[in-house]
């Protein structure tokens, strides 16, 4: 008698390995090939090219304002090294700058770069080092007045070496953290990256001489073995930035 074939199980179909593999190629770094590894599993990657987002950091505001609502409709906004423009995407969205949210305040955003941006639908972008010493003037030119958030992804490039890219992405924070307090409307919030690492008292005490709350935040969107986190300081208490100098 012939055995009958068994009911053939679907039950974990698509559900036994969902994990890209890529293979090291001739002349590829090992450590690239982990990269490429995890940007192609990376959720979030997957998500933002669905949304419409240049990259996977546009998360990191996303969820950093879901919390502290800064982003509201009618807000002007400085997003400094803003490429690829993550960042000013979701801004723009939230501050309504292109008055697709009908009896809101329109926002603006205006993003700066050392390098030329692709054109952001809503936004105003210009190729410019926010370190040079007329770029406060130049921004608020731009903007018609002061900003009511200032925010900063940046990151210096790296070296290699942790402590040292530690220090050099504080010292970048503090520069941003200095032409905000140039350019930011009273009440106003600033948001920036910086890395864990020990060398942050500084800046902590500096903002939280100049705004009425500062916070840090690793987002949900950053990466679980980076260092990474965000300062969020909010209740700009106006003045200049060399007040405490006088």
């Amino acid at each position: 008698m012939a055995k009958k074939p068994g009911k053939k199980n679907t039950s974990g179909r698509g559900q036994r390995d969902l994990t890209v593999k890529v293979k090291t190629a001739r002349g590829r770094k090992l450590s690239s090939t982990l990269w490429l590894q995890r940007q192609l599993n990376d959720p979030y990657v997957k998500r933002a090219q669905a949304e419409g987002y240049r990259g996977r950091a546009a998360f990191k505001i996303l969820e950093i304002d879901d919390k502290f609502r800064f982003l509201v409709p009618g807000a002007r906004v400085v997003d400094l090294g803003c490429a690829p423009g993550g960042w000013c995407q979701v801004a723009v969205k939230r501050v309504n700058a292109l008055g697709e949210k009908k009896g809101k305040k329109i926002g603006t955003i205006l993003g700066v770069d050392l390098q030329e941006v692709e054109p952001i639908a809503g936004a105003e972008t210009h190729q410019l080092d926010f370190m040079e010493d007329d770029a406060d003037i130049k921004v608020k030119e731009w903007l018609g007045g002061k900003a009511d958030v200032v925010m900063s992804d940046m990151a210096a490039a790296s070296s290699g070496h942790k402590q040292t890219d530690h220090l050099r992405i504080i010292a970048l924070c503090e520069a941003a953290a200095y032409f905000a307090f140039d350019v930011l409307e009273e009440g106003g919030t600033f948001v920036a990256k910086v890395l864990a690492g020990g060398a942050e008292g500084e800046l902590q005490k500096l903002l939280k001489q100049k705004f009425t709350k500062v916070v840090n935040m690793k987002p949900p969107a950053s990466r679980s073995d980076s260092s990474e986190k965000f300062v969020i300081a909010t209740g700009f208490r106006g003045g200049r930035k060399d007040d405490e100098e006088e």
